[in-house]
């Protein structure tokens, strides 16, 4: 599902898509790493020879951290999604930026500093938001979702999701959760199948 232009112009300083010549797209995942998912991922990205982008809760980087190793390690992003997967209009800009930084914390453990943030929910103030942008924050979000996690949605709906209007520097949204996993596994699959013509890059954190 294409993110509405109407988001996109009340929020142009959070980063809706990539502008690229190249026949490239940009596959993101939120909510990981966990076990039961995320090596499976990583197992089909390496199949079809493609890089992405994890936005990762830092509770699951620090109780997981050899999974989010393997992420660097084989060549992907990784971006902060916070500590505890928090909504930001429904928390303190003091509580959220405070777990916005133990997640940043948690990474630079692991790996070199990120400067990729998604809001979990796509939820943040614009508080929030400045706060972040001072940081040196780039918000990214995205222009195709594709309602992996949505229970009323089976996997062939979130596949077309992508498939009727992902183009050339979309940043597409799937997530390495077990909620998500029988839609995402499937609607995974028949995207890198689908569109092999396109190269599918991590973002530059």
């Amino acid at each position: 599902m294409r993110s509405s232009t109407f988001l996109q112009r009340l929020f142009p300083h959070r980063v809706w898509s990539i502008s690229t010549e190249k026949k490239e797209m940009f596959l993101t995942f939120d909510d990981g790493p966990i076990p039961e998912v995320t090596p499976w991922v990583l197992d089909t990205l390496k199949t079809h020879k493609a890089k992405a982008t994890f936005f990762c809760i830092g509770d699951n980087i620090k109780k997981h951290p050899e999974l989010f190793q393997q992420i660097i390690d084989e060549g992907h992003s990784v971006g902060n999604h916070t500590f505890n997967h928090l909504n930001g209009w429904q928390t303190s800009s003091k509580n959220y930026l405070e777990n916005v930084e133990a997640c940043k914390q948690e990474i630079e453990l692991h790996s070199a500093p990120t400067h990729l943030f998604r809001p979990p929910y796509g939820k943040c103030t614009s508080t929030q938001a400045k706060a972040l942008k001072r940081d040196a924050q780039q918000i990214i979000m995205w222009d195709i979702l594709s309602k992996d996690y949505k229970s009323s949605f089976n996997k062939e709906a979130c596949f077309h999701c992508v498939e009727r209007s992902a183009s050339a520097g979309s940043i597409i949204v799937f997530h390495d959760s077990l909620k998500a996993a029988k839609n995402m596994k499937y609607a995974l699959v028949r995207t890198l199948e689908t569109f092999k013509e396109f190269t599918f890059s991590a973002l530059k954190q």
